[in-house]
C-alpha cells in the first residue's frame, strides 16, 4: 500500500496524515514492494484522470539517507553542514536535521528558514563573506555565531554588528579543476591572511578557523589536497601571531553521480590523506564541509509533459538502410517546463548541464529514433532544452522525465510568462520512515 502524507493539515483520515510544512507537498511512504516508478505511474494516470498535465518533481529522500551513510563512511572526521542554497525545500532541510546535518546559510532568509524548522543555531554556519548588516544583526539576535569573512572591510561590520561572532577566514584556493569556479569572488589570498588576522585581533573579534572552497564540481582530487595545506599555512601564521584556531571548513565541489560516481571515493581517500598528515585526529581541530550538489542532486527526478510538437523534415532518404538513428527526420517538441523553471541550469551552469530526457513508457530497442530539439514552454527563444537529441517519437500528452534534477532547480526556478513552477512530491520507503522515525521529523498529526 503506497500511504500518502500531505502537508495542509486541514483534514485527516485512515490512509492519509497530514504535515505541518510551508510548502506545499506531499509525503508517500511506498511500502509492500511499491517503487518510484510506480508512483510515477500512479502520479501520471491520476493528472490525466483530471484532464491535468503539470509538470512535477518527484524526490527520493531514501537518496538523500543514502548518500549521508556514504558520506559517513568515506569521511569520518568531517561533518557536514548541508549549502541551503542548492535546495531550500523544506521537507528536504527536514530530512538534514533528521540526519543531524548541519547548514551553511548565506542569507538572514536561509537562517530564518532553518530557524523556523527547530535547528538550533550552533547547527549553522553563516558561510557568505558579504554579508549585509541587517543580516549580521539577524544572526547575531538569534544566536547564530559562527559566519565567514575575508577582507578589513566584512571584519569592520562584523564588530559593529557582532562582537562576539566566532569568525572563520575564507581563503582563495586553485579552483582551476572545476567546471564552476568561486575564487575570484570570494575569498583572501594568503598573502593578506597575517594582516587580515591581525586586524581581527585589534577589533577584538575572535578567528577560529579556515575556509575554503575549491569550485563547484571539481574535477580533480588533488586540488583537495592543495587547498588542505594552504590552510595548514594559515593555521600556522595563526599560531605565530599567539591565535589558536580550531575549525577547518574544506568547503563543497562534490558530486556523486554520473561520471563522478566513483570519484567521490577517490576524493575521500586525497582528503583524508591530507588531513591525517596536516591536522591529525588529536590536532584537536574539527573539520566540516558544506556539500550541496552531493547530498541532492540525484534526489530529485522531473517529470514534464509533452504539449505540442512539429515535425521539420520528413524526407526520408530512398537509400536509408533502417538503422536505429533516421538523419531524414528533424522533430521539435515543446515541454512545460524549460530554462526559466526547473531546467535554470541550462543558464546558470552551462559548463555542466547535462539533461537527458526519457519517454515514461517501455521503448523497444529496434524503436527508431529522430534527431530532435526540446523547447522549454516559455515566449523565449532562448528557453531550449537540449537540441541534436536523438529520441524515439514524441506525441502530444507523452510524458519526459529527467534525472539528477535536484541541485540548483528548484531553489532557481521562476514562474516567468506565467508558468507555474513544479509541484514536488516526496517519496520514501517504510524502512527509511520507520528507521530515521520520520514522522516527528515531520510533525505528523494523526
Amino acid at each position: 500500500m503506497e500511504k500518502n502524507l500531505g502537508c495542509a493539515p486541514e483534514t485527516t483520515n485512515e490512509s492519509v496524515v497530514h504535515v505541518l510544512s510551508p510548502e506545499n507537498c506531499d509525503i508517500d511512504i511506498l511500502d509492500n514492494g511499491r517503487t518510484i516508478s510506480d508512483f510515477i505511474d500512479n502520479k501520471i494516470k491520476e493528472l490525466g484522470s483530471v484532464d491535468k498535465a503539470d509538470p512535477f518533481y518527484v524526490a527520493n529522500l531514501d537518496s538523500i539517507y543514502e548518500r549521508h551513510l556514504r558520506w559517513l563512511t568515506n569521511l569520518p572526521r568531517v561533518k557536514p553542514f548541508y549549502a541551503v542554497k542548492c535546495n531550500n525545500t523544506a521537507a528536504v532541510l527536514r530530512m538534514m536535521s533528521a540526519l543531524d546535518i548541519g547548514f551553511d546559510c548565506a542569507t538572514k532568509g536561509e537562517i530564518q528558514q532553518v530557524l523556523s524548522l527547530g535547528v538550533t543555531p550552533d547547527r549553522i554556519i553563516n558561510a557568505h563573506t558579504t554579508k549585509p548588516l541587517s543580516h549580521i544583526k539577524y544572526a547575531r539576535a538569534h544566536g547564530v555565531d559562527m559566519m565567514t569573512f575575508d577582507s578589513e572591510e566584512e571584519l569592520q561590520k562584523i564588530s559593529l554588528c557582532h562582537a562576539k561572532a566566532k569568525l572563520v577566514l575564507r581563503i582563495a584556493v586553485d579552483d582551476t579543476k572545476s567546471l564552476r569556479r568561486l575564487n575570484l569572488k570570494f575569498g583572501a589570498k594568503l598573502v593578506s591572511v597575517g594582516k587580515l588576522l591581525e586586524r581581527a585581533g585589534e577589533l577584538g573579534l575572535e578567528v577560529i578557523g579556515v575556509s575554503f572552497h575549491v569550485g563547484s564540481k571539481c574535477t580533480g582530487s588533488l586540488a583537495f589536497k592543495q587547498a588542505i595545506a594552504d590552510a595548514r599555512r594559515v593555521f600556522d601564521i595563526a599560531n605565530s601571531l599567539g591565535i589558536q584556531m580550531s575549525l577547518l571548513d574544506i568547503g563543497g565541489g562534490f558530486s556523486a553521480i554520473e561520471d563522478f560516481y566513483l570519484k567521490f571515493e577517490e576524493f575521500s581517500e586525497v582528503i583524508n590523506g591530507a588531513l591525517d598528515e596536516l591536522f591529525p585526529s588529536d590536532s584537536g581541530v574539527q573539520i566540516i564541509a558544506e556539500p550541496g550538489r552531493y547530498y541532492v542532486e540525484a534526489a530529485f527526478t522531473l517529470a514534464a509533459n509533452v504539449f505540442a510538437r512539429r515535425v521539420i523534415s520528413d524526407d526520408v532518404e530512398e537509400h536509408s538502410d533502417g538503422e536505429e538513428n533516421n538523419p531524414g527526420r528533424t522533430m521539435m517538441y515543446y515541454i512545460n517546463d524549460g530554462a526559466y523553471g526547473s531546467l535554470s541550469c541550462l543558464a546558470n551552469f552551462i559548463a555542466h548541464a547535462k539533461v537527458e530526457p526519457y519517454l515514461y513508457r517501455a521503448v523497444e530497442s529496434s524503436e527508431q529514433r529522430y534527431r530532435s530539439t526540446i523547447w522549454g514552454p516559455t515566449c523565449d527563444s532562448f528557453d531550449k532544452v537540449t537540441d541534436d537529441f536523438w529520441i524515439p517519437e514524441c506525441h502530444v500528452g507523452d510524458w519526459l522525465l529527467v534525472d539528477n534534477m535536484g541541485a540548483y532547480s528548484v531553489s532557481l526556478a521562476t514562474d516567468f510568462n506565467g508558468f507555474e513552477r513544479a509541484h514536488i512530491y516526496l517519496v520514501v520507503t517504510a524502512e527509511t520512515w520507520h528507521a530515521l522515525n520520520l514522522s516527528h521529523t515531520y510533525n505528523i498529526i494523526q
